[in-house]
């Protein structure tokens, strides 16, 4: 049998390398917001804006003000490596297997977040960066989604049969969905304060100075802080979204507990976490997410435990190892 594809169509394939690349690049942008902010420096492109470097504005507000806009963007970094991670688990187990629901998923999630780039723009500030990596990203991923169409090969299977979730695999699924609705409409009320009001009373608390204040040092300063709380707003809604449809239809397996909490790490691990490093504890602002993270934590272990209780779960993990050995 002779071998006539063109190399485009090798390439294109089933469309699961597009969207695992546009994991990837998700995750790897998530990953360099950061470090950058980890560097204590701004990007040039925002020291351009602003009209000052890191050091400069620190010497015009105080380090409080630094410490807000990194926790910021530390807190949108979570979400993009959360959506990466999410993106290529869904190329490599459920979209193998051509289910419709991780199409549809993988295009609501798509979507939310691609459509956020326009709430970056919603105080005047765009980051030519962010403009280009989406234009690079749009295609890639449009066309990873046109060829992962699973009426392309046949499919009409909106999920694969599974076996009936009971007890704890049960209240592990309605905890995550519960959860993933939390992160929707907190992501829809963060994107509206990003491109309305931008800060709520415990920002300015933190930082110590008023809005009048902050735009009487730069009038790009405030627009700046906007694009990475619209960004961080329009993830949170984007891994929601994606979380809902998993939480729903993805097979109960060792794979699927073990991304809900590679997600989970990433995305609370990093909101979190940073408040402590930047000094920025005020409770109530932390609350929805203190609350969130046990919840969280809670339904991937009753997905654990309803993994373990499946008559075959043990038998299957046994037969893996015995592969990769």
């Amino acid at each position: 049998m002779r071998d006539d594809r063109s190399l485009i169509e090798v390439v294109l394939g089933d469309g699961r390398f597009l969207i695992a690349l546009t994991g990837i690049s998700v995750g790897l942008a998530g990953g360099f917001a950061i470090l950058q902010s980890v560097s204590g420096q701004l990007l040039p492109q925002d020291s351009h804006a602003i009209g000052m470097d890191a050091l400069a504005l620190a010497r015009a507000a105080n380090h409080h003000l630094l410490g807000f806009m990194f926790h910021d963007r530390v807190a949108y970094g979570g979400t993009l490596l959360a959506v990466g991670a999410g993106y290529l688990w869904m190329a490599a187990f459920p979209l193998a297997l051509r289910e419709r629901w991780a199409w549809w998923g993988l295009l609501t999630s798509g979507t939310i977040g691609f459509l956020a780039f326009l709430t970056y723009l919603g105080q005047g500030y765009l980051d030519t960066w962010h403009g280009v990596a989406t234009l690079f990203l749009l295609p890639v991923f449009a066309m990873g989604m046109i060829r992962a169409w699973p009426g392309r090969s046949g499919g009409t299977r909106w999920s694969t049969p599974r076996r009936r979730d009971e007890g704890a695999g049960r209240w592990g699924r309605i905890l995550l969905g519960f959860c993933a609705v939390g992160l929707v409409l907190a992501g829809v009320t963060i994107a509206i304060f990003g491109v309305t009001t931008v800060f709520v009373a415990s920002d300015l608390r933190f930082i110590g100075l008023d809005s009048h204040a902050l735009a009487d040092i730069s009038p790009q300063l405030i627009p700046v802080i906007s694009h990475d709380r619209a960004g961080f707003g329009g993830g949170l809604c984007s891994i929601g979204c994606l979380l809902l449809f998993m939480a729903r239809w993805a097979e109960l397996s060792r794979n699927f507990a073990e991304i809900v909490l590679v997600m989970g790490c990433a995305g609370f691990g990093a909101a979190i976490g940073v408040h402590f490093v930047v000094g920025y504890v005020d409770f109530m602002h932390l609350l929805p997410a203190f609350v969130g993270l046990p919840i969280f934590l809670l339904a991937d272990g009753l997905l654990w435990m309803g993994w373990r209780r499946l008559p075959n779960a043990a038998a299957e993990e046994v037969f893996s190892i015995s592969q990769r050995n």
